[in-house]
């Protein structure tokens, strides 16, 4: 049996689409405490990495990624002791996974208040090298190899103005039947409803592709963006930032 098969059912019923995309195989990378008769693993995707089993502080202390997530409080307990004053404690919010909660009307609706000027383009190879040149934008790259990979297997949506790249909503990872969603705008161009355009068109675009456009939030912001796209929060989660 494969290490991914042996470890999945330490992850059952953990509702994250990146750690589906490490167990269906898509993307990442597993670590189990025992290949052969794994107790507690850890699945990598990108900068996060996500614990479950039997906890232990000397197995928390192999995280593979900077932004450490969890199952449950033993494992913040043994996270904590392996990592003390390095780490910081966080809260993110999960989104529910509600795949016919939203309106195809009210998204349309916000892709036509886009503001004089600026316009909504489909990510190509030429926009992706643009995105993943400068440092705010570089995230848009997300979890795949290289441009190749991304126009593959992953989506994006770019508002552009006066032809450069000011903001976007991406796929971050894929996992079967659907992708995580990365959002990014410009500073220079917030506040202006362009988050939630290409939201919105993305999320079109996945409904139309018969894909989920998964949604997990950083901040109350996000949760906020989410909720007016038509998604729902289910609850705060811990995770840990390497610092």
């Amino acid at each position: 049996m494969q290490l991914l098969e042996k470890i999945t059912p330490l992850f059952e019923g953990w509702n994250e689409s990146l750690i589906w995309s490490v167990l269906q195989g898509h993307m990442g990378y597993a670590i189990a405490d025992n290949d052969e008769a794994p107790t507690a693993a850890q699945t990598v995707l990108g900068d996060y990495c996500f614990f479950a089993g039997k906890a232990s502080a000397a197995f928390a202390a192999k995280a593979a990624a900077t932004e450490i997530v969890p199952r449950d409080e033993s494992w913040q307990q043994a996270i904590e002791e392996a990592w003390g004053d390095r780490v910081e404690k966080m809260y993110r919010y999960a989104i529910k996974k509600e795949p016919d909660v939203f309106s195809r009307e009210t998204l349309e609706r916000y892709i036509e208040k886009l503001p004089q000027g600026y316009e909504l383009r489909m990510f190509d190879a030429a926009i992706y090298e643009k995105a993943v040149s400068e440092s705010w934008s570089a995230s848009f790259r997300g979890c795949f190899k290289d441009a190749a990979d991304f126009l593959a297997r992953g989506v994006g949506v770019a508002v552009l103005y006066e032809g450069k790249l000011v903001a976007g909503a991406t796929s971050y990872s894929v996992y079967s039947g659907g992708f995580e969603i990365e959002i990014i705008t410009h500073r220079d161009h917030r506040d202006k409803g362009l988050a939630t355009a290409c939201g919105a068109k993305l999320i079109l675009y996945a409904l139309s592709h018969g894909l989920y456009p998964s949604w997990d939030a950083f901040d109350k912001r996000s949760v906020h963006l989410a909720e007016k796209l038509g998604y729902h929060l289910d609850h705060p989660y811990v995770m840990y930032m390497v610092k």
